[in-house]
């Protein structure tokens, strides 16, 4: 018996043809991951190096711009803390927001991009976005360990929730993924999507209290975040770490429903064209 079979859940995608076509695609995926985090740095003088460098350098921009230059503070964490208060709550809502962002609007391209290799192998569109989520993935881990090696270094305690930001994240990517495959589907037929998801990305960071805090908006407007997907997201990653509590139920649970709704969204837009897309790549 081989090391797949062992696996909880083998006999079930055995009997899915979708399940287990994404399974038996699982080899490309983890080629086009591998792929994709030594080419992006192809040619630099260090290489896959940068995949540790840039959320270095992300991270300490963020400490010592807004921390020691800016003198941006949060009250209510200590004294020894204040002064570094307002860079962990920036970085929370940063390394999310690049890892979300980052992912959407590279599985809105996913299809034409790979037009030569879906038209070429018969490859389960389904994990094709797998390999970016997982990229991104590998990205953000590496992010959050520098992070959590900064807040060590200013005494700030990493708590027993640090264990469910993994749940977070995975919420996350269901969200992406779904929102992506169905973005991705519609730009193979209307090519205006790429540009709208960049602008729409632009104007989303703005309007997300990633960089200010949620108390400078109206009380009407401090309601409505609940329903902005972008803010439970990074409201529930500062809950985690900052707060040191349970993100608000209600909102994740909302946020949960929409994910799992766009999902179903995208697997009945995929079973309905995937013919008609297969040509139009």
């Amino acid at each position: 018996m081989s090391i797949y079979q062992r696996l909880p859940g083998y006999t079930w995608l055995r009997t899915q043809p979708r399940a287990r076509a994404v399974w038996q695609s699982l080899p490309l995926i983890l080629h086009l991951t591998r792929q994709d985090l030594i080419e992006r740095h192809t040619g630099s003088l260090l290489g896959g190096a940068w995949t540790f460098v840039s959320p270095l350098v992300n991270i300490l921009v963020f400490v010592l711009v807004f921390s020691s230059i800016m003198g941006a503070k949060l009250e209510g964490f200590g004294a020894e803390i204040d002064q570094y208060a307002y860079s962990i709550y920036l970085i929370c809502g940063m390394l999310a927001w690049i890892a979300f962002s980052n992912s959407l609007g590279r599985v809105t391209r996913l299809f034409k991009e790979h037009g030569h290799l879906v038209t070429k192998i018969n490859v389960s569109l389904l994990s094709l976005p797998l390999s970016v989520l997982l990229t991104e993935t590998v990205v953000y881990v590496i992010g959050m360990g520098f992070f959590a090696g900064f807040l060590l270094l200013v005494d700030f305690p990493l708590s027993g929730y640090w264990l469910l930001i993994p749940l977070v994240y995975l919420l996350q990517c269901v969200f992406v993924y779904a929102l992506g495959l169905t973005l991705a589907i519609l730009a193979v037929y209307l090519k205006d999507i790429q540009e709208v998801v960049s602008v729409v990305l632009q104007v989303w960071f703005w309007v997300t209290p990633i960089v200010y805090v949620l108390e400078i908006l109206p009380g009407w407007v401090q309601w409505g975040m609940q329903f902005n997907p972008a803010f439970v997201l990074v409201d529930a990653y500062r809950s985690l770490i900052m707060r040191q509590q349970l993100p608000d139920f209600l909102p994740i649970t909302l946020f949960a429903l929409l994910a799992f709704g766009l999902l179903a969204l995208g697997l009945w837009l995929l079973n309905r064209t995937e013919r008609d897309l297969r040509d139009c790549l």
